[in-house]
């Protein structure tokens, strides 16, 4: 292998050993000319996944910018980095089972967002508003009811989320409608 510092082509192998997920041998390299040490990784070469884009256009499947897309919508979340390549690492398997090797965008979207339903509800919601390109107020709550839905099916998989609220107080006639209707509020009289 060529030394990436003096592009000398000989070495010797120092160390090696298989990663974590088995999916790749990393391997410690000395340069005999410079002496410099650098890390080469062997992995099974397998056919590429493509991406087919809403426009038609192919890509290449790319588990890095995966990744980016987890951590932006799990921000400032109790998520760690375990957890967030644990999840690309699910998706990645999940996706290379699949026989076909071009998969539509808008499944890998759907993927990713049963992932975050299961990992975090507000990074889910985040996720799902610039994926489904949320025009308004309306498109926040069904994903938000969703999400709760979810979590209410699944209330193990939220253990830091407060319980289900077990009764509903009763209307005082007083309460605001979420989405208010196109009539104009009422006028209120002024007394003096």
């Amino acid at each position: 292998m060529r030394c990436p510092f003096c592009a000398h082509a000989e070495d010797k192998v120092v160390d090696s050993r298989e990663s974590k997920e088995g999916d790749a041998i990393r391997r410690r390299r000395e340069c005999l000319a410079c002496g410099r040490r650098f890390t080469s990784y062997e992995r099974v070469e397998e056919f590429p996944l493509l991406v087919v884009k809403k426009d038609g256009r192919r890509e290449a499947f790319d588990r890095n910018k995966l990744l980016r897309g987890l951590s932006i919508a799990c921000q400032k979340r109790p998520v760690s980095l375990e957890k967030l390549e644990e999840a690309t690492s699910d998706i990645q398997a999940r996706l290379l089972e699949r026989p076909d090797r071009e998969l539509p965008s808008r499944e890998l979207g759907e993927l990713v967002m049963d992932t975050l339903k299961h990992l975090d509800s507000v990074a889910y919601v985040r996720f799902a508003s610039v994926y489904r390109d949320f025009k308004d107020l309306p498109d926040f709550v069904r994903a938000l009811e969703e999400a709760l839905m979810h979590r209410d099916s699944k209330s193990e998989a939220y253990p830091d989320l407060p319980p289900k609220p077990r009764h509903v107080p009763a209307s005082t006639g007083q309460e605001r409608p979420l989405f208010p209707t196109d009539e104009p509020p009422p006028r209120r009289s002024r007394t003096k």
